[in-house]
């Protein structure tokens, strides 16, 4: 009765498949370019909270320079809600890590919230 398990437990591992060196590596997920924004996308991605309220000195020291002066004054700058793939632009962090973005300028915070 127990004869599979044998065979299973003792059969011989198959060798792993490596790709050639010449051959592309497969496709990550998602979209790969998230142009200068990817560690700002990877920081919303990875929170496991449904509710993210970062400071904009926050996100600027994320993407590793300053937001445009549009961030800091004009709200609708915040809410794009698509991405277009021949224009990055900072939406698409939180748009691919499945986010919206409430900013509140007079605080100068963002809440990001999770999609569900």
């Amino acid at each position: 009765m127990w004869d599979w398990i044998r065979r299973v437990s003792t059969s011989p591992a198959a060798p792993p498949v490596l790709a050639a060196p010449d051959e592309p590596s497969p496709a990550p997920r998602g979209r790969v370019k998230t142009g200068p924004y990817r560690l700002l996308h990877d920081y919303l991605r990875e929170r496991y909270a449904d509710t993210v309220v970062l400071t904009f000195e926050q996100i600027e020291d994320l993407l590793g320079s300053t937001l445009p002066t549009e961030a800091r004054s004009d709200p609708d700058w915040w809410g794009r809600t698509t991405v277009v793939a021949t224009d990055a632009h900072c939406s698409d962090a939180w748009v691919l890590a499945k986010r919206t973005a409430v900013p509140n300028l007079r605080a100068k915070t963002v809440i990001f919230d999770r999609i569900t």
